[in-house]
């Protein structure tokens, strides 16, 4: 018999544990918190990787169906100065191993491959706690409860599930984004649709503290994100509950920049929204609890660098398959899993083969060398 498993959190990572597990014939349960798939907005583009992300969509049986949600194009890449000057541009020709999708469509196509039911919104843990015969039990804010043989939490960067392994808790690493949209931006913004072009725009300035970050997502919606390294006290001094004086404080700080890149900013058709970036202690590990594990940010959390959702995703499809894996010994599947996200999770980033999968062998000197020290 397999073991239920209880997931908590319908993210990229806690969805795709729940369709490996689907596929390999085990009884799940996710608890999601938001009421519904569609109660807010689910973030931008993702690129999915040929070397993690897609490995996951793989093993979840999912990489026919997963072509008809990339938008084609986006993996083009312009790079420009604080006036608007073009210093490096990459067209997408299609051959690239990190295609982009909207993450909204990219959770409904794995929400849409787990039966009906599986997913149990409006379940906002409130707390979990170790019961004596070594099973877990999560309460809800409603005040319910539910008793997990195997509980994993996929619940993000304030995870409840992650007390019952560590103590250890996030911390703000010094930088954030500003994030804002604009809507119809071939139409009522021509000049800044031009320079964000058909993928994404970095813009920088002449402080590696400031810069404008820009993608086209679907049709003509430009999503950006205005990057800072500052204090928490910094942000703290700007009311962004105000749209309008949020809007100027963080417009000051780009003053004399191309109109055309501060658009992002100024025009912006949603009130501007404060992204801090937290991190997890690098290559942070626990000791194995029964019972219980972690994936994705809830275990490895780090500042933004293009891999998040993508590890996410790989932790729950090598997670499912090593409880397929180990029929009846949930401990040595769990142990398995651990040992080897936890290698993962703790091997730096080569830089250099990054920026020649995103530049190839194209990029000026002067280019790198300004992203190595941002």
């Amino acid at each position: 018999m397999r073991t239920p498993v209880t997931i908590i959190g319908a993210g990229l990572g806690g969805l795709t544990l729940a369709r490996v597990l689907h596929v390999h014939g085990f009884p799940v349960t996710v608890h999601e918190a938001e009421p519904s798939p569609t109660s807010r907005m689910q973030g931008g583009m993702l690129d999915i990787h040929d070397y993690n992300g897609q490995l996951a969509l793989e093993a979840a049986g999912l990489m026919d169906e997963f072509p008809a949600l990339v938008l084609e194009g986006r993996q083009a890449m312009r790079i420009l100065d604080q006036d608007g000057k073009l210093l490096f541009e990459k067209t997408d020709d299609g051959t690239g191993g990190r295609p982009e999708v909207q993450r909204g469509e990219l959770r409904q196509l794995l929400l849409d491959a787990l039966p009906e039911g599986t997913v149990r919104w409006g379940h906002k843990v409130s707390g979990t706690r170790t019961l004596a015969d070594g099973r877990h039990e999560v309460t809800f804010d409603d005040g319910s409860t539910v008793v997990a043989d195997l509980l994993v939490g996929a619940d993000g960067a304030w995870s409840r599930v992650r007390p019952l392994l560590t103590d250890v808790v996030p911390e703000y690493v010094g930088t954030a984004f500003v994030e804002t949209y604009l809507f119809d931006a071939d139409t009522r913004h021509a000049a800044t649709a031009k320079a964000v072009g058909g993928g994404s725009m970095v813009a920088n300035g002449p402080s590696p503290e400031r810069s404008i970050n820009a993608h086209r997502e679907s049709g003509e919606t430009l999503h950006a994100y205005v990057a800072f390294t500052e204090s928490l006290e910094w942000f703290a001094a700007i009311d962004f509950t105000d749209a309008a004086a949020a809007t100027a404080a963080i417009a000051r700080e780009f003053e004399g920049w191309a109109p055309e890149v501060t658009a992002l900013i100024t025009d912006a058709d949603t009130p501007l929204v404060l992204r801090p970036h937290y991190t997890l202690p690098f290559g942070h590990r626990w000791e194995r609890v029964p019972g219980v594990t972690l994936v994705g940010d809830a275990a490895h959390l780090t500042a933004p660098n293009g891999e998040g959702a993508n590890l996410a995703m790989l932790d729950g499809a090598e997670l499912g398959q090593a409880l397929a894996a180990h029929p009846g010994d949930v401990e040595a599947a769990l142990a398995a899993y651990e040992q080897a996200m936890f290698v993962r999770s703790e091997t730096p980033i080569d830089e250099e083969a990054l920026m020649e999968s995103l530049f190839g062998d194209e990029i000026p000197p002067a280019l790198a060398e300004l992203f190595k020290t941002s």
